[in-house]
């Protein structure tokens, strides 16, 4: 897929834990799980929404796209591989 999630990266940076990050969001730690590690197939914006406000950031600091051609150039196979 060539949007990539970056909740690590911001929850690394506050000192966050997924369960807390998870409680504050309104979401349980294993859909934290799915969207952290990119098997998430759709995001709803009110979730978007609420993972913004709890990490105080902006929602291209939690996306990123990626162009698969890239990937594929540089001998990966995506977020898998």
């Amino acid at each position: 897929m060539a949007i990539v999630v970056r909740i690590d990266v911001e929850l690394a940076k506050r000192k966050l834990s997924v369960g807390e990050f998870a409680e504050r969001v309104g979401l349980t730690p294993a859909n934290v799980a799915v969207l952290k590690n990119g098997r998430a197939k759709a995001v709803r914006f009110s979730t978007l929404d609420a993972m913004c406000r709890v990490l105080e950031c902006q929602p291209g600091d939690l996306l990123e796209w990626v162009d698969d051609e890239d990937d594929a150039a540089a001998g990966h196979d995506g977020p898998r591989g």
